[in-house]
């Protein structure tokens, strides 16, 4: 086990050079020996729980599991993948999606299932979903690992007898296995615990997850460098949302006050002097987010909150910075949740999430961060640096970025590889180091330019926090 420091760095503000914009703007796809390495995976992991099928559960917003074997989510519509033991698949699709298994990633039979499609569509041709179930091989006796998008973590109940997926779906199989005991919620095959096999990645997977890590740092930096006086919220939202791509959770572009009338979603609202500032976008593979004043400087802010720097935002800043020299391959989680409320005290800071978590296709796939933990930090994992501190009086602070663990083979693949991927690292790490002055392991790869670097005042453009060194 390797041994974790609990120091935490002096910080300051002052003037330094931007980071610089990087995204390749060119997606990575996932290539077919990688596919084929994890459908060997999911059938390795099926064999360990010794289950007969494994049945995934998909809709737009809870794809992850689907889209790692299949390749694609089923849009606007819900679908299931039916893995069974000896590597035969089949994919029930909606009327819209139906045509869409000929493009799957795996080998798949495709199966017509109106059931999944949308309200009041056709639903020829008429079949119960028992019968479509059992054109996908579900029968009596079997032992059925169901997968929908989380995996529980209750202390009190039976997690593995706890389902994320809808009712007719769980019915009809436990109908047609003949016992609810054969039936168990299996998504921690992907995501949760020391086996979950999505938590780790290739270097294959590493480039494809950067391509949205790093759009989105370069939407957070533009927008941070619109907000001015009287520039509205649609203004600031449009500089966050780009390329077309998918996004991970809802932007956040917002001024002032924040879910008035329950919205969400940026609005004509415009930037007013001392006005706090949330800016958030999140594509595959990463999420960006950055929260501060509409101020140039501490005189600007309302009197009430003329210490923001001193009372949240610059000891928030020391953590951060304490949680990326620390993290590593061999650690545990808990032991980085210690350092967390040791660098940022749960009493006085108040935040309650996983300081830290994993993230892929979707926003957070699970964390290993946490209280008592003794997961371990592995090559291959990708972080969000997510800590959400609340101090009575002040609206937030936030500098959440994307970065990588990686052993020495897992580096030296993606050099070979991905050359260019591997360039913008070095430059990266150069700027972390040599402008932040933060001091990284080499086993950290940040996947955006803007790893660490935090601006509290939003109307100066140029300063931001440094480590004294």
């Amino acid at each position: 086990m390797k041994e974790i420091y609990y120091n935490t760095k002096n910080v300051k503000l002052k003037e330094i050079a931007v980071p610089a914009p990087d995204c390749a703007e060119e997606p990575i796809f996932i290539d077919d020996e990688t596919i084929q390495y994890r459908k060997e995976k999911v059938l390795q992991e099926m064999q360990y729980a010794e289950l007969d099928a494994l049945v995934v559960y998909a809709d737009l917003e809870h794809s992850g599991n689907f889209e790692y074997l299949v390749g694609f989510v089923p849009r606007f519509e819900e679908a299931l993948l039916v893995l069974h033991s000896n590597g035969e698949a089949f994919l029930i699709l909606g009327n819209e999606n139906y045509n869409k298994a000929q493009y799957s990633r795996i080998p798949a039979k495709g199966i017509h299932c109106p059931f999944f499609s949308l309200p009041n569509q056709p639903m020829e041709p008429q079949r119960s979903i028992s019968n479509i179930f059992a054109e996908a091989g579900i029968k009596k006796s079997m032992k059925i690992g169901v997968v929908g998008w989380k995996y529980f973590a209750s202390q009190l109940e039976d997690n593995s007898k706890l389902f994320d997926v809808p009712s007719f779906i769980l019915n009809t199989i436990e109908e047609m296995v003949g016992s609810e005991d054969l039936i168990v919620n299996s998504t921690d095959i992907f995501i949760a615990g020391d086996r979950g096999i999505r938590r780790v990645n290739n270097a294959n997977e590493m480039a494809h997850y950067e391509f949205g890590a790093s759009l989105a740092s370069v939407c957070v930096l533009q927008a941070m460098d619109r907000v001015e006086i009287g520039v509205s919220e649609l203004e600031l939202g449009d500089d966050l949302n780009a390329f077309g791509q998918k996004n991970s959770v809802v932007t956040i572009a917002s001024t002032g006050k924040r879910f008035e009338k329950g919205n969400l979603y940026p609005t004509t609202r415009k930037v007013k002097l001392g006005d706090n500032i949330s800016l958030t976008v999140g594509y595959k593979g990463g999420l960006s987010s950055r929260v501060g004043y509409a101020v140039a400087d501490y005189s600007d802010l309302p009197a009430d909150k003329k210490n923001y720097v001193e009372d949240l935002a610059a000891p928030y800043y020391a953590a951060i910075v304490a949680w990326l020299e620390n993290i590593r391959i061999g650690i545990t989680g808990g032991d980085m949740y210690n350092l967390m409320n040791y660098a940022l005290p749960q009493e006085n800071y108040h935040w309650g999430l996983c300081p830290g978590h994993l993230t892929a296709d979707e926003e957070w796939l699970s964390s290993p961060i946490y209280r008592n933990s003794e997961e371990i930090i592995k090559s291959g994992m990708i972080f969000q640096t997510d800590i959400i501190p609340h101090v009575s009086g002040y609206d937030g602070v936030s500098a959440e970025s994307t970065v990588a663990i990686a052993d020495e083979t897992l580096k030296q693949e993606i050099k070979e590889k991905y050359p260019d991927f591997w360039s913008r690292i070095i430059t990266r790490k150069n700027y972390i180091k040599n402008t932040l002055g933060i001091e990284l392991s080499e086993e950290v790869l940040p996947l955006s330019s803007t790893v660490g670097y935090l601006r509290p005042y939003l109307l100066n453009k140029k300063l931001a926090f440094y480590c004294l060194s």
